[in-house]
């Protein structure tokens, strides 16, 4: 997959990204699925090669949105998702009918997630799951709206935590 040419966009790396996928394999096939803060979509991605129903990606910068296309042609993905070009804030309030299976979420390092995370939450789905991934050096609220974080791993400087 392209990676960004610019400065200001920190894909996941592949190893964390294995990480996430061997915890989250069993909720996979099927779900929906938000890639929020989607940079090179490579998760969004991931979830869809993984039998996804359907992959929505919130990126608001052009440069990453184009960078996700040619990654999902690269990848001979032509169906099964959407994209929104928008703050996830944004997103989130136009997607008030939606739920989702299964949420993601790498905002820059330091950006405060907990209004976010809380207006996610309510996007959630029944006995779904929102993960956030985050710098070691930033604290994981221990909630986000109705969920509790249940879980984290740490890899190098990244955590990934888990809210259901």
């Amino acid at each position: 997959m392209k990676t960004p040419t610019w400065p200001g966009l920190r894909p996941t790396s592949d190893k964390l990204r294995e990480t996430l996928f061997n915890i989250i394999a069993p909720r996979v096939a099927g779900a929906r699925v938000l890639d929020g803060f989607a940079g090179t979509g490579a998760i969004g991605i991931e979830a869809i090669s993984r039998g996804a129903a359907h992959v929505t990606f919130v990126e608001q910068d052009r440069r990453a949105q184009e960078l996700i296309t040619d990654n999902l042609a690269h990848c001979g993905i032509a169906d099964g998702y959407a994209m929104i070009r928008a703050s996830v804030a944004r997103a989130l309030t136009g997607l008030r009918a939606e739920s989702f299976d299964i949420m993601t979420f790498d905002p820059p390092y330091g950006y405060p997630p907990g209004a976010t995370l809380d207006a996610a939450a309510e996007r959630v789905a029944p006995h779904g799951l929102l993960v956030l991934e985050h710098a070691r050096r930033d604290v994981a609220p221990e909630s986000a709206g109705r969920l509790a974080r249940t879980r984290q791993v740490i890899s190098g400087d990244s955590v990934l935590s888990f809210y259901s």
